[in-house]
């Protein structure tokens, strides 16, 4: 795969000089996500059996946790900057059961959208119980969010945790169009890219900062980390689409040009295959589209660009998370951004 070929001569970001021991980031964060998805789920509490069923379904302790593994070592990254302290607050930890919740509710809302019928290597709630049911069961998992993003008390932080899910609609609604100026193209793909992915992880590395520091430098650096890393991470996602079997990635592989999206491979393959531009506007509908795009794309040079592109999202993570204080969790923090581009599902 190229994006394991092509990371070598990036990987010595995360040497730095910093003497502290190197950790695995999972395993450093692992204390603080303990019962995450036990806490989600007394969030949860509901009457009736079948919303709690399809509310619990997702938050089955079986995902990566990563949103929430970002935000508890930015937390600790924060306070360990500020004034030495190597505790997460438990507003900090909230922000990251929030975070996960949002998520959550975000994919069954997608699925329902995109009418997907795995996830995860499971049945979607929609397949499950219907559509209008999936509807309300991410709706009750978004205003569960919102209760205890009110619990927290700071109105700066439901300020910024509620611009993620006006960004994450904003980004839905860009995705449902596109541009006929192949120019905008990319401007809207990156746009859509930090609304419906990056957004969530940028204001939430923003949130716990605010709570752990005061200091308003601290808050862009853990807002751009958030941000560079989220793109690179749907970027690479976007890669996947086209370099990996469905067994690997839990769903549907080529799943994107089946909905008619055009993702960063397509785009870039699109550079060397102008014949893509028509393909692209009625967005893969007619017979045969899908499969020949595919080809276009594993002809081109689109994976690679698009695992470059990654790469540098990365490298300006790294960046801006090197500005604090060394840290088991700042060097921990590096390490995810190597995780994001070498990780193959």
């Amino acid at each position: 795969r190229f994006h394991h070929t092509s990371t070598s001569h990036w990987c010595s970001c995360s040497k730095t000089a910093s003497n502290e021991k190197y950790q695995d980031p999972f395993q450093l964060g692992r204390k603080d996500l303990k019962n995450l998805y036990e806490d989600i789920k007394k969030e949860l509490l509901v009457s009736t059996a079948e919303l709690k069923e399809m509310c619990d379904y997702y938050f089955d302790g079986k995902g990566k946790a990563f949103r929430p593994m970002i935000v508890v070592l930015m937390a600790r990254a924060c306070n360990i900057h500020h004034n030495n302290s190597r505790e997460v607050q438990a507003s900090q930890r909230s922000v990251a059961i929030i975070a996960e919740m949002i998520h959550t509710a975000s994919l069954v809302h997608d699925d329902v959208i995109d009418d997907a019928n795995s996830r995860r290597g499971k049945m979607t709630v929609n397949q499950i119980w219907g559509e209008r049911k999936a509807v309300l069961a991410g709706d009750f998992i978004l205003s569960a969010a919102s209760v205890a993003l009110a619990r927290i008390g700071n109105t700066t932080i439901i300020s910024v945790l509620t611009q993620v899910i006006e960004d994450l609609v904003r980004g839905e609604f860009l995705q449902l169009g596109s541009k006929e100026n192949e120019n905008e193209r990319f401007a809207h793909y990156l746009e859509k890219t930090f609304k419906k992915t990056a957004s969530l992880i940028a204001n939430s590395c923003k949130a716990v900062s605010i709570l752990g520091c005061p200091d308003p430098t601290v808050h862009e650096i853990a807002y751009q980390y958030g941000k560079n890393v989220g793109i690179a991470f749907q970027l690479i996602d976007d890669v996947l689409d086209f370099t990996s079997c469905a067994d690997r990635l839990g769903k549907p592989a080529a799943a994107d040009l089946k909905l008619g999206l055009a993702t960063g491979p397509v785009l870039f393959a699109c550079r060397q295959f102008p014949e893509m531009n028509a393909m692209i506007m009625r967005r893969f509908s007619k017979p045969g589209d899908i499969e020949r795009a595919r080809k276009y794309v594993l002809q081109s040079d689109g994976v690679q660009q698009t695992t470059y592109l990654a790469q540098r999202y990365c490298h300006a993570a790294t960046r801006e998370i090197s500005k604090l204080r060394p840290s088991p969790e700042r060097e921990a923090l590096i390490q995810l951004t190597e995780m994001v581009l070498m990780r193959d599902k």
